[in-house]
C-alpha cells in the first residue's frame, strides 16, 4: 500500500489511530494542514474529562441558519419532517435589520438554550456568564470580536421563526421568536461586555418547545468547531440522527445538499464546500459512524455524543 493510501485509509478512523499510535504519529500521517487540525480537535476531545453539555432545539438539526449575509429578509430551509421560516426584525424606522448569520450567532444561540435550560428559567443573563462563555469557545466579545457580537445579538432578538411540521392532512405551525423582551442599547458603546448586566427573556413559546425537545451537545466539541458555521450544524445534525437509528441509513448528497447546501446552486459545489466541515464534525465526534462516499452518506446507529445517564442531568 502506497503512502498516500496508507493516509487515507487511517483518515478514515483518526481516534483509532489516535488510542493505538498517539496524536504525534497521528499527524505524522496527514496528508495536509485540515487533517491535522482534525486530528488536534479529536485528541482534545476524547482528552476532555470535565464533560460539560450544551443544549440546542432539536429542530436545529434538520435546518439551519444562513452561513454568512444575505440580501433576503426571509429565510427558509427544509429538512425531514420539518420546515423553518425565518423573518428579519426591523428598526425603529421600520427597516429591516438583517437575518442573523454565522458561527457567532450560532454560539449566541447555544448559549441562551443552554443557560435556559439548565437553570430551568426562561430569564437568561447577557453579562458575564455570556461574555465568559464565548471566550471559553474562542471569541473574544471585549476585542475584535465584540462587534460581530453585538450585531448578531441585535439581529436574534428582533427576528421571528416559525416551524412548520407536516401531519397527517394537515400542518402544525409554530409561531415565535428566539427572545420575548431584549435590551437593544441605542448608542454601540453600550453593547462593551463590561456593560451587559441585562436579561433577556426567550419567548415562552420557543422555551417550551426548547424543553420538549431538548439536544444535547458536548461542549468540548463545540468549542473545537466554534468558528465554523457549517461544521457545528453537521455537527448538531449527526448527533441528532445517529443515536435515533436502527439501521444503516443511506443519505444522497442531494438530499443533504437540499439541507444544508442554501447559496451553492450545484450539489457538487456544496459536496466539495461541505466535506472538510463534516469531516471536523466526525473528528469531534468520536461515537460517530459515518461512511462519505462519492454518491451518498450512509449513516450508522451511533452512540450520542452525551450518554443519556448524563444528560438527564440538565434536560
Amino acid at each position: 500500500m502506497g503512502k498516500t493510501a496508507l493516509q487515507r485509509t487511517v483518515m478514515a478512523d483518526i481516534h483509532q489511530l489516535i488510542l493505538a499510535d498517539g496524536v504525534e504519529r497521528a499527524k505524522e500521517l496527514a496528508e495536509n494542514k485540515p487533517a491535522r487540525q482534525r486530528i488536534e480537535a479529536a485528541s482534545r476531545v476524547m482528552a476532555d474529562e470535565e464533560h460539560r453539555i450544551g443544549i440546542t432545539h432539536a429542530g436545529f438539526a434538520m435546518t439551519s441558519l444562513p452561513h454568512r449575509s444575505v440580501a433576503d429578509s426571509v429565510w427558509v430551509r427544509e429538512g425531514p419532517g420539518v420546515k423553518l421560516l425565518v423573518e428579519a426584525g426591523h428598526d425603529s424606522d421600520g427597516k429591516p435589520v438583517g437575518l442573523t448569520f454565522g458561527s457567532v450567532a450560532r454560539l449566541i444561540l447555544l448559549y441562551l438554550q443552554t443557560q435556559a435550560v439548565r437553570t430551568g428559567s426562561c430569564e437568561v443573563e447577557l453579562g458575564r456568564s455570556m461574555h465568559e462563555w464565548l471566550k471559553a469557545m474562542g471569541i473574544d466579545p471585549g476585542g475584535t470580536g465584540y462587534k460581530a457580537v453585538r450585531e448578531q445579538s441585535r439581529r436574534l432578538s428582533l427576528c421571528r421563526l416559525t416551524f412548520r411540521h407536516p401531519l397527517e392532512g394537515a400542518t402544525l405551525v409554530s409561531n415565535a421568536g428566539f427572545v420575548q423582551d431584549a435590551i437593544i442599547p441605542d448608542e454601540e458603546e453600550a453593547w462593551q461586555p463590561r456593560l451587559w448586566q441585562e436579561v433577556v427573556r426567550l419567548d415562552p413559546r420557543f422555551y417550551r418547545s426548547l424543553k420538549e425537545h431538548p439536544l444535547p451537545l458536548r461542549e468540548a466539541a463545540l468549542k473545537e468547531i466554534a468558528g465554523r458555521s457549517m461544521a457545528i450544524d453537521a455537527y448538531v445534525w449527526l448527533a441528532y440522527r445517529l443515536h435515533a437509528l436502527s439501521r444503516p441509513t443511506p443519505i444522497s448528497w442531494v438530499a443533504v445538499h437540499k439541507q444544508f447546501g442554501a447559496g451553492f446552486k450545484l450539489v457538487r459545489q456544496f459536496k466539495a464546500k461541505f466535506r472538510e466541515p463534516l469531516d471536523l464534525a466526525l473528528a469531534v465526534y468520536p461515537e460517530a459512524k459515518v461512511d462519505v462516499c462519492s454518491q451518498r452518506l450512509v449513516l450508522y446507529p451511533s452512540p450520542a455524543p452525551v450518554p443519556e445517564h448524563k444528560a438527564l442531568g440538565i434536560v
